[in-house]
């Protein structure tokens, strides 16, 4: 009986001591591997959130239809998006000063898109995520704008958006009105939205 229970607490500690060892070496392992892989650039870690968060999905042409065109890259698109607020079309967000982001500040970037509102005061279109973005850090906007900056400047100046009511024809990705459910608290629509 005694032997059986010494056997019983040696094989007990055994296993107790090999997995301590195991979780040793492979918390070892997984610092020295971290240790190993080098920070990403802020400019890497902007591409990486733009990637994440979908803005090529609007903003580069081609992306809408599976074959995103990576000579163009964030340069805007002209497939706009139709709703309540009329008919919005991605900016370029290339730095080229005329039609792109070129003469916006850092500071300006990053409050379009934490907030919506641009450097002369209206909002982009609504149907822009800022109230996700907001949750940004401001490491994570530094990042973007960095991302952004280092784009080659693509001249592109996107169509000016169609006010509510006004007949548009041409490709758009129409959001219906919403249902009743969804309407419930939602506020009255916004007369002309920026882009």
């Amino acid at each position: 009986m005694v032997t059986r229970r010494l056997l019983a607490v040696l094989v007990l500690a055994t296993t107790l001591g090999a997995a301590v060892a195991a979780v040793s070496c492979g918390t070892q392992q997984d610092a020295s591997n971290t240790a190993a892989t080098p920070a990403m650039s802020a400019v890497e870690r902007g591409r990486y959130l733009t990637v994440v968060t979908g803005c090529g999905d609007c903003h580069t042409p081609g992306t809408l239809y599976g074959s995103p065109d990576d000579t163009r890259i964030l340069a805007g698109s002209e497939i706009p998006w139709g709703g309540p607020w009329g008919v919005a079309f991605a900016a370029n967000l290339t730095p080229d000063p005329e039609t792109g982001l070129g003469q916006w500040t850092d500071e300006q970037i990053m409050t379009a898109i934490r907030t919506g509102a641009r450097p002369d005061g209206r909002l982009l279109a609504q149907i822009m995520p800022w109230g996700n973005f907001s949750h940004f850090t401001n490491e994570d906007l530094a990042a973007i704008v960095a991302y952004l900056r280092s784009l080659p400047p693509i001249v592109h100046a996107e169509p000016a958006p169609v006010p509510p009511n006004v007949a548009f024809t041409g490709p758009t990705l129409a959001v219906p009105p919403p249902s009743a459910w969804d309407a419930q608290h939602l506020p009255p629509p916004a007369e002309a939205p920026g882009h």
